[in-house]
């Protein structure tokens, strides 16, 4: 299987620039602590720069909580949920819910902007995906809010506490919502600390929940790096960690919890299979494939950088594949042409790098877009490793970004063998026309999701979470109420 350039180069179509305007969104010079209902400096008057990854340009800088500020938070969650939450009728509470998914929905624009600014994706996805999908969370869950007893959870399911939230820089906003949204629903009250490098958007959403008239306390944001994380993690007065992000952190954390009794859920890291049968439409396959590694930059923890594809297609699969590579738009975010774009942070380009060039080293045929990058920003150009084996680096570590590695199967079983190889467990995807194969492959599949001829699909109403080392515990769907109740 080889990885030569496309022979003829159908997508070099230029596109006149459909920039969206930044003036949509207010950007304050510095932000604070959001704690009791209002901003507040950081106790230590520290802060640190949020950095546009596209430009490398300073958009604001941001309070760095110590533990003080971590105690101040606690103690205002536990403040409100003793007081006010807890004790709030389920109807009251999911019209709080309602009124922020329908604030969320006012500011899509707002919101969309911050958030492309802050971390590099593309706007047609934090346009169409992020945001929209942020504000039906809290719709889906505003409405099981005064419906707790029909859950499947027992007659009378109470809260947990005060839940501390931890969220990822690739989603921040979508992630917050996936936690608070639920959360809120069940009684709880919440501490929630987004990502160092793209913190914005949750400074936003704090001033859509003043904005919403939720009672002080009842979400507090905290800002800062990991120690502020690693302080929310041991503090006595958090009865629930939901964590979402890499696997070696999540490791940490249960260690850390080991000896506690506080509740846990964790979504870590993943190295999806996307298997393709030789019976599967083609050109939809391909679009899925490309859907489901270059989405974000491949900054998602389900992404499908594993693909298998069968050996009797696998010459034409490639084939279509890199001539779609090499039409993706790589460039500015803001530019709704803009397929791809940046890379979060230059930490996170050295490590692509790195193991991008691993792939290199052990044999692995490389193919990577002709685009042209901009000079300025973190950037990498899509890229698609062939003649793969299970045993290079790039097959096994989550790389997290926009490399693909193509592995090849004679036989369905040696499909299911090849992708339950690996130490994770969060989601694969299956490409076939016929039902009852797909269906055979998703009962074999050590996965928590499994997406039949699709990828990174996301819903509501649908469970998601991984198993072995991608994690435990669901959000999302009924299943995401139960790690926020005491059942």
């Amino acid at each position: 299987m080889s990885s030569t350039p496309p022979s003829s180069k159908l997508g070099s179509l230029d596109y006149a620039p459909a920039l969206e305007s930044k003036s949509s969104a207010t950007i304050a010079a510095h932000y604070g602590l959001f704690i009791e209902g209002a901003f507040r400096e950081a106790s230590s008057s520290q802060s640190f720069s949020s950095i546009n990854p596209a430009t490398e340009e300073e958009l604001t800088t941001i309070s760095q909580a110590n533990a003080a500020d971590v105690d101040a938070a606690v103690a205002s969650a536990r403040k409100a949920y003793d007081s006010v939450w807890s004790k709030m009728p389920g109807a009251e509470r999911g019209k709080y819910l309602y009124r922020i998914a329908r604030i969320i929905q006012e500011r899509s624009r707002e919101l969309a902007v911050v958030e492309t600014l802050d971390n590099g994706k593309p706007i047609r996805e934090s346009r169409d995906v992020d945001v929209p999908t942020a504000a039906a969370h809290f719709f889906y869950y505003a409405g099981w809010a005064d419906k707790l007893e029909h859950a499947g959870f027992g007659p009378s399911p109470r809260p947990l506490g005060v839940a501390g939230q931890i969220v990822p820089w690739n989603f921040p906003l979508l992630m917050a919502a996936w936690k608070l949204a639920p959360a809120l629903a069940t009684g709880n009250t919440c501490v929630l600390k987004p990502a160092e490098t793209t913190s914005l958007s949750a400074m936003v959403l704090a001033d859509i929940l003043q904005q919403a008239d939720l009672p002080p306390g009842v979400v507090n944001i905290i800002t800062g790096d990991g120690s502020t994380g690693a302080a929310l993690v041991a503090h006595p007065g958090v009865d629930k960690i939901a964590f979402t992000g890499s696997t070696g952190v999540g490791r940490q954390i249960q260690r850390s919890l080991a000896t506690t009794t506080k509740h846990v859920t964790l979504e870590l890291g993943g190295k999806g299979a996307n298997i393709v049968f030789d019976d599967a439409p083609l050109d939809e396959t391909v679009e899925g494939i490309i859907d489901g590694i270059f989405f974000n930059q491949g900054h998602v923890c389900c992404a499908g950088s594993r693909l298998l594809v069968q050996e009797s297609i696998a010459d034409d699969i490639l084939a279509r594949l890199l001539r779609r590579v090499d039409q993706l738009r790589v460039g500015d975010p803001m530019d709704k042409n803009t397929d791809v774009g940046a890379i979060n942070s230059a930490e996170q380009l050295e490590r692509i790098r790195v193991l991008a060039n691993a792939g290199d080293e052990e044999g692995a045929t490389r193919y990577t877009s002709s685009c042209e990058l901009p000079k300025k920003g973190f950037w990498f150009a899509p890229t698609v490793f062939s003649n793969v084996a299970q045993t290079h680096r790039i097959a096994r570590e989550e790389i997290f970004g926009p490399v693909l590695s193509v592995l090849t199967f004679r036989t369905p079983e040696e499909a299911i063998a090849k992708a339950n190889n690996t130490t994770y467990g969060l989601a694969c995807g299956v490409w076939s026309e016929k039902g009852s194969r797909t269906l055979w492959a998703a009962q074999r599949l050590r996965a928590g999701v499994v997406w039949a001829n699709t990828y990174n699909r996301f819903d509501p109403t649908s469970p998601f979470g991984g198993v072995r080392e991608s994690g435990f515990g669901r959000e999302g769907g009924r299943h995401g109420l139960e790690g926020y109740l005491d059942v």
